[in-house]
């Protein structure tokens, strides 16, 4: 009996085996909602501040609002941190200490420059919803090694992206691979206290699933409803012991901000992403709060948007670092920062950025990432990607190759063809590979 129970633990965990040894098993995604600067933050262009208030010098493309200004040079100094030398902005002192983590790619470009667009092809490779997320992908393709949490998490904040849910579904994949959003304060998931008649109610709503697919045969729908009744049954426990940070030393709660109030929101997320990592889930995004700045999409007020903003997230992330690094998680952990997109080196009015899918910033740490490099280059400006451009395809392929797969062969079936998460496209960022 002992043992039956225990293969049906492990059954249920549903963990699988990726095709070849992975450099990483979990994924943090890191969501900077509305796109960060690249110029501003990982990527310094001296000649933006030499011409700043000057006519633009290069020819300009469309952008979202067509309300063209001169050239913006950076509010905020960069400079060589750690022993890489790697450029980091002031706005984020405490993750500079982390400089020697970070792969940043600075030549990343996207097919969109409108959020919605933007951020469905972002997480799904597709600029149109109903594709399945990075996430949903991580999770059919690994499979969860938690029996009482779900495989791929999403952290609120208190604010959705444009795009909606969507930018976390599973599309075509079934329906158990979907991220789970779980709410930013004491009652992340809904009805957490099981009530006295509870058992009695899923024991029926089982045997009504179990015989409908007996009546229908395979059903997604039917088979994942069950598979979820089941996981939120265990949920119930799992969750508030892993939303209790009063386990956590006083040392870790000051480390990640929490005792700040403009920290206290994302430092808490992050150390629950931390806990997930520990607990097995295998791909938790999180989400930017609204500090009163529509997250990091400054068409106006550039300096006091982007401060609040790299404010909140900063302590917490190189916290994020410290922590998966001194618990041995970062090895095996891989961590992406970044936006749908960036925004442009001249001004918007006259203090703001419009949007710049042209080249931008994001980086990556751990899980088998090199530590302090800079891959690709923009061009004098910070305008358009010139030397080792990268497509969110290309994104997407690095992050399975460290995962262990083949991105041209974790496919599903749908449509008459095997579809990827990839699509049809997707080279290996080999520059930032250790």
């Amino acid at each position: 009996m002992a043992l039956a129970a225990f293969l049906a633990e492990q059954a249920q965990a549903n963990a699988k085996k990726p095709h070849y040894p992975a450099k990483a098993d979990r994924v943090i995604f890191l969501f900077m909602d509305g796109g960060p600067s690249a110029v501003d933050t990982f990527d310094p262009k001296p000649r933006l501040t030499k011409e700043s208030g000057q006519p633009f010098k290069m020819k300009k493309e469309r952008t979202q609002f067509n309300n063209d200004g001169n050239t913006l040079g950076s509010p905020w100094k960069t400079a060589q941190r750690g022993k890489s030398g790697l450029w980091v902005s002031d706005l984020f002192p405490h993750l500079a200490e982390r400089a020697d983590d970070l792969a940043v790619i600075r030549s990343m470009v996207s097919n969109f420059s409108e959020h919605t667009t933007a951020n469905y092809f972002f997480h799904s490779g597709h600029g149109q919803q109903g594709r399945p997320s990075a996430g949903a992908w991580v999770n059919y393709g690994l499979g969860s090694e938690s029996k009482d949490l779900p495989g791929f998490v999403v952290l609120g904040s208190g604010m959705i992206p444009p795009g909606g849910i969507d930018c976390f579904g599973s599309g075509f994949l079934p329906a158990s691979y979907q991220g789970s959003l779980f709410k930013h304060g004491n009652q992340p998931v809904a009805d957490l206290k099981p009530a006295g008649s509870q058992k009695a109610k899923l024991d029926l709503v089982r045997k009504m699933d179990q015989a409908a697919v007996q009546r229908l045969g395979g059903n997604d729908m039917v088979e994942s409803a069950i598979a979820n009744y089941e996981l939120a049954a265990k949920m119930q426990t799992a969750v508030p012991d892993l939303y209790d940070l009063s386990k956590e030393t006083k040392e870790t709660h000051a480390l990640y901000g929490l005792d700040d109030p403009k920290t206290q929101v994302f430092g808490s997320q992050c150390l629950i992403a931390r806990r997930m990592m520990e607990r097995g889930v295998r791909f938790v995004e999180l989400l930017c709060q609204n500090l009163g700045h529509d997250r990091w999409d400054q068409h106006q007020n550039l300096k006091k948007g982007h401060e609040d903003n790299a404010r909140a997230v900063d302590k917490p992330i190189a916290a994020l670092l410290t922590d998966l690094k001194r618990k041995g998680l970062l090895d095996r952990t891989l961590v992406l920062w970044g936006g749908e997109f960036g925004r442009t080196p001249f001004a918007q009015g006259s203090d703001g950025r419009d949007h710049n899918p042209y080249g931008f910033s994001v980086w990556l740490a751990g899980g088998g990432t090199k530590g302090g490099v800079a891959y690709g280059a923009t061009d004098e400006y910070g305008y358009h990607a010139v030397e080792n451009k990268v497509q969110v395809h290309d994104l997407h392929a690095t992050m399975l190759h460290l995962l262990g797969f083949d991105h041209t062969k974790l496919t599903f079936r749908f449509g008459g063809r095997d579809m990827r998460l990839t699509d049809v496209h997707g080279e290996l960022v080999k520059g930032v590979l250790a």
